[in-house]
């Protein structure tokens, strides 16, 4: 015997399909959404459908957007001749927080992963190509998480555009804040010490 309503059940599998979300989660948030008033249910409703219409991929940098443009790319202000290239408009917003990056950047919406049937044609490689062939760009920063998929995607890239005879940096990774060097695996410590700078 079920424990709740159909709609409820419903309701409670279309939350726990999300990532992250467990069946206790996903639980919590749909009594949640239903001891919103209608007003709000609505509301939260259309703000999902809104979104889903409505967002669009910037036709420069393929970063999610509500305009033709982000507002990265339409900005003066940003150094056109350098491009972030990252797997995921989340990595974006990341970088932005930091304050200190001026350019612009390239979302390819994933990696390179054999294992997930997700090859090069399906990311926005291509887009990436055609910015760096008819833009005048003198540096593109890899920035890619330090796993096996972002390397080999990183690595494929960069052999792509090594005869445009640009600049191809590859993000520093390493020992985190706080962290201690006992704990920290032989990957990262190389990491840390290929990516040392001076004082």
């Amino acid at each position: 015997m079920r424990a709740f309503s159909a709609n409820v059940e419903r309701l409670i599998e279309k939350f726990e399909s999300l990532p992250g979300i467990g069946h206790k989660s996903a639980q919590r948030l749909a009594f949640y959404i239903l001891g919103l008033s209608d007003a709000e249910a609505e509301d939260f409703a259309a703000a999902i459908v809104e979104a889903k219409h409505g967002v669009r991929q910037c036709s420069i940098c393929c970063n999610l957007s509500d305009t033709e443009l982000c507002p990265i790319c339409a900005s003066d202000t940003r150094d056109p001749r350098t491009i972030c290239v990252v797997s995921d408009p989340r990595d974006v917003a990341a970088i932005e927080r930091t304050h200190e990056y001026a350019g612009r950047y390239h979302v390819l919406h994933g990696v390179i992963s054999p294992i997930n049937h997700i090859g090069p044609d399906e990311l926005r490689i291509k887009e990436l190509i055609r910015r760096v062939g008819t833009e005048d760009i003198d540096e593109i920063i890899m920035a890619t998480d330090p796993d096996t998929e972002g390397e080999a995607t990183a690595m494929y890239i960069a052999r792509l555009l090594r005869p445009f005879h640009i600049k191809i940096t590859r993000l520093a990774y390493g020992i985190p804040v706080g962290g201690h060097l006992e704990y920290s695996d032989e990957v990262t410590l190389l990491r840390a010490l290929d990516g040392r700078r001076e004082y």
